[in-house]
């Protein structure tokens, strides 16, 4: 759709922006904005600036219509700071808040380790037994993915002891897009927050965050957002809670309402809604990138017609793998049920398949199998559409077919 402004790998397909999007080509541009407003403006540059926010105290401001857009949200309920599963911390302090028999927590099995340690550790610090109070929804014998149904039914069945239901947007491994609205209706029907973790969703699937309902979500950038390695995560809370200055929080100055943070006042008093639940100065030469990105999703027609495009990629390749023999396609068959990613089971573990796949032009991930307990592995290809192309999606097919051998 937007090829042209990025740049690409020269003479390789790059079906891997499910780990790290490429490099938009106006993000240099708008990087050096910033290099040169610190460069001549020195500490000024705070207040003194070309943007329409001005300087870079507003900086995060600069981004959130483009980024309400892309997740379904209002404006004030997004904001961009810190890094995933920083956020994810402290969006937990403010939403898990075990109480008496309300104080387990459900998520999907095998979930990313980040989100797993997180949990794991959030009920240790409650003193709660994740033995007990972890409910972990699994794949139903001798399948790969998980099955609405049986998510809904795990939180009717937790009921008024469930206090949190974490759940993901699109599951790393199996490329599975999973009924967010349906699992926001079931976890608040019964009582209990709820919050996603759109790492592998944002920027790759349609997502209403604000008519959902989820209480909160988090993600980071450097996927298909394109912000750039490491590039700081977004957060959305939904605007229920915007005004709730007496919800729990780890507090820092960032937070604080812009007008008078610099009273440097003991008081705390945040900022009106996700802007609320930032913690430190804001990263102006990391956000920066995503200027250069963010806009790109409505300059493509908005998340619907993306949507449209990535299907057409994963369809063609969905139909072209299949016809390889020995693998198995993990990504469920549906559509409606996968995102830019379609995950292929290899069965025999070969830790130079990836390096021989780039050697051969098409740049991939691959992992060992750590969840299906078996000694093969996984690769993961993503035609984000954005990029990719239909051509690329074929020649991606024929490179495998030579490399595995298939």
């Amino acid at each position: 759709m937007l090829r042209n402004h990025f740049h690409l790998p020269a003479a390789k397909i790059y079906l891997c922006g499910n780990s790290l999007g490429p490099q938009p080509k106006a993000a240099a541009a708008e990087l050096e904005k910033e290099m040169a407003s610190w460069r001549t403006r020195g500490v000024e540059g705070w207040w003194e600036g070309d943007g329409p926010e001005g300087g870079w105290l507003g900086f995060h401001r600069r981004l959130e219509d483009d980024l309400a857009g892309i997740v379904g949200a209002a404006p004030q309920e997004v904001t961009v700071a810190n890094a995933l599963t920083v956020n994810l911390h402290l969006l937990l302090v403010s939403f898990f808040r075990p109480t008496g028999q309300r104080r387990k927590i459900i998520m999907e099995a095998g979930a990313f380790p980040s989100d797993q340690h997180a949990i794991i550790s959030q009920l240790k610090f409650h003193g709660l037994d994740p033995a007990t109070d972890l409910i972990e929804v699994k794949p139903r014998p001798g399948e790969h993915t998980i099955i609405t149904e049986d998510i809904l039914e795990a939180i009717q069945e937790a009921g008024e002891e469930l206090a949190l239901v974490l759940w993901t947007g699109v599951h790393y491994y199996t490329g599975q897009f999973f009924d967010l609205a349906a699992i926001a209706r079931a976890g608040r029907s019964v009582g209990a927050k709820v919050g996603f973790d759109l790492a592998h969703a944002v920027g790759n699937v349609p997502l209403q965050l604000h008519d959902w309902g989820a209480d909160f979500a988090v993600w980071c950038s450097y996927k298909y957002l394109n912000g750039g390695p490491g590039a700081p995560g977004g957060l959305f809370v939904h605007e229920r809670h915007a005004s709730d200055e007496e919800l729990p929080r780890f507090a820092g100055w960032w937070g604080h309402r812009e007008r008078d943070r610099f009273l440097m006042r003991r008081e705390f008093r945040p900022e009106q809604g996700a802007a609320g639940w930032q913690i430190s100065t804001v990263p102006v030469l990391g956000m920066a990138p995503l200027l250069a990105s963010l806009p790109l999703f409505a300059k493509a027609g908005g998340m619907t017609k993306i949507r449209e495009r990535s299907l057409q990629l994963t369809n063609r390749l969905y139909a072209l793998v299949a016809q390889l023999d020995g693998l198995t396609i993990l990504t469920p068959r549906d559509e409606k049920a996968r995102g830019a990613q379609l995950s292929i089971y290899v069965p025999g573990h070969r830790p130079d398949l990836e390096h021989q796949l780039s050697a051969a032009g098409l740049v991939v991930d691959y992992r060992q199998d750590n969840l299906l307990g078996t000694e093969g592995g996984i690769l993961r290809l993503a035609p984000a559409p954005l990029y990719a192309e239909l051509e690329e999606v074929e020649n991606a097919v024929a490179i495998l077919r030579q490399v595995l051998a298939v």
